[in-house]
């Protein structure tokens, strides 16, 4: 069947405008892929300037009742949405694995992150009360709260399509603001069933909208003058353009981008542990996440029983389809031409110079989006498989003589989102947590992912931004502090109050 007769034959992903699902007609759109079969299973819209402004002017048009319903009762809204996420938990996790390829345990787990930011979002009430000084001057009273900024606009990526989106949603609107989500448009499915639970849940129509598109739909949404804010999650090039295009249109922007994150090995570590750990960051999720170990570095006599329990314990794991099969432990990538891509950095590794202790380009059986694990050993710094964010199950070994090397190999890279150190030594750990250029720091922890209290902290190349997403700035992103001071003076109506309190306001 052509790729012509698939798409007439496939559903259209609906988008959410004003509380109505619709069908949004559009002479451009993309298959979804479910990627353990290869086979399509829907088409997204990518929807044009008007279709995106009216879905924009839908939250617009919500936001002022919004701002006014109660906090708590915004909160509120939010414990009805964790019960309906924990009581669908095993569906929203089949469906990110249909539509993604992550196994179902991987899926899970994201669905349980998903639900631990609404946990945080329900005790919003308590962490957006302002503050007050009476008497900062003579019977001047002063008080700064926090208000809501209006339109919110989420660009979310493929990786995580259930929790990414939750990292903004529920903080926003508890926030008071009305949201619009843009996610990608190779994993739509996910986002348009957290629209239909918020609705389950009660959410007014209109305060939450889903948009489907490509570049011009995000390119309406970062210059629409009814848009105040802008979160996307993505690679380090489009998240420079996304801030860049969004504060120059006026906008608060927070622009999580790529990252090249390492883990340093050292002599004292516990093999085996590392090995497990090493393969679980750099392979889980098929490598596609940002906080995914994507080159070790391996610290003095460690390197050779590094490489050898790497390329044994990765050749041994069970690569398969995801969808329905519990027993993979890795599942296929998001798209055929990302296999070739992320396989092709074998033969760019061996041109330069490197190594390949594992290569993962098998020839499995069936039409899924496959390729295995790959251990790639003797890598220098200057190589691309050490620089570009490859975003696949690629992990490179860089072999360095002791820890300041590798704390100088950290600041050579462009991006800082994590990196990790494998020890027993306090000392190599203190050392390490303090000189290594990440934000996020793992000791003896192979993804060091903040959970929701606390920051998403990339630096360098991997944000784009002042306020980070999760924890406490998240709030401050989604709120803006207004200041009031206060004075009241003497009138003919205060004849109620008593002499000595008199005598003193006259004073």
């Amino acid at each position: 069947m052509s790729a012509s007769e698939t798409k007439t034959t496939l559903k259209i992903v609906p988008i959410l405008s004003a509380g109505k699902w619709i069908e949004c007609p559009s002479n451009r759109t993309e298959l979804v892929f479910n990627p353990s079969t290869g086979q399509a299973i829907g088409q997204v819209p990518l929807c044009t300037v008007d279709q995106t402004d009216s879905v924009i002017q839908s939250a617009v048009n919500a936001f002022d009742t919004w701002n006014e319903t109660p906090v708590v009762e915004r909160a509120r809204l939010m414990f009805r949405m964790r019960q309906l996420m924990e009581e669908r938990f095993n569906e929203i996790a089949a469906l990110v694995t249909r539509e993604h390829g992550k196994t179902l345990a991987e899926s899970r787990a994201e669905v349980q992150r998903a639900v631990e930011m609404v946990e945080f979002a329900c005790g919003i009430p308590s962490m957006i009360v302002g503050q007050t000084l009476p008497n900062i001057a003579s019977e001047v009273d002063a008080e700064a709260v926090r208000h809501p900024l209006g339109v919110c606009v989420g660009i979310t990526p493929y990786n995580f399509p259930s929790m990414v989106p939750m990292w903004m949603i529920p903080v926003a609107l508890v926030c008071g603001n009305t949201f619009v989500l843009k996610p990608s448009e190779k994993t739509p499915l996910s986002a348009n069933l957290i629209g239909h639970l918020l609705a389950d849940a009660g959410l007014p129509d209109g305060v939450f909208n889903i948009v489907h598109g490509d570049k011009e739909c995000v390119d309406t949404l970062l210059r629409h003058p009814d848009v105040a804010a802008i979160s996307f999650v993505g690679s380090t090039p489009v998240a420079k353009y996304i801030y860049e295009t969004g504060t120059r249109h006026g906008k608060r922007v927070q622009a999580a981008g790529g990252a090249k994150n390492h883990l340093v090995i050292m002599p004292d570590a516990d093999l085996e542990i590392s090995v497990k750990a090493l393969a679980a960051s750099a392979f889980g999720c098929g490598g596609q996440r940002c906080m995914a170990g994507s080159v070790a570095l391996a610290i003095g006599n460690i390197g050779d029983p590094l490489v050898d329990g790497l390329a044994e314990h990765a050749s041994q794991m069970r690569v398969g389809p995801s969808d329905g099969n519990e027993d993979v432990e890795m599942g296929p990538l998001i798209r055929r031409e990302h296999v070739e891509r992320v396989g092709g950095f074998m033969d760019v590794a061996r041109s330069e110079g490197a190594s390949v202790a594992l290569d993962g380009r098998q020839d499995f059986a069936g039409d899924a989006f496959l390729i295995g694990p790959s251990v790639i050993d003797n890598v220098q710094s200057p190589m691309r498989v050490a620089q570009e964010e490859i975003f696949g199950p690629v992990l490179s070994v860089i072999r360095t003589k002791d820890l300041p090397g590798a704390i100088e190999l950290g600041k050579a890279c462009p991006f800082g989102n994590g990196a990790s150190i494998f020890t027993r030594d306090g000392y190599s750990a203190r050392y390490f947590k303090q000189h290594f250029n990440a934000g996020m720091i793992g000791i003896n922890v192979g993804v060091p992912a903040p959970m929701p209290w606390f920051p998403f902290t990339g630096w360098n190349q991997s944000f784009f931004g002042d306020l980070h997403i999760q924890g406490t700035e998240s709030i401050q992103f989604y709120t803006r502090q207004k200041m009031t001071l206060t004075r009241w003076f003497t009138s003919s109506s205060d004849s109620h109050l008593d002499p000595v309190w008199k005598t003193a306001r006259k004073d």
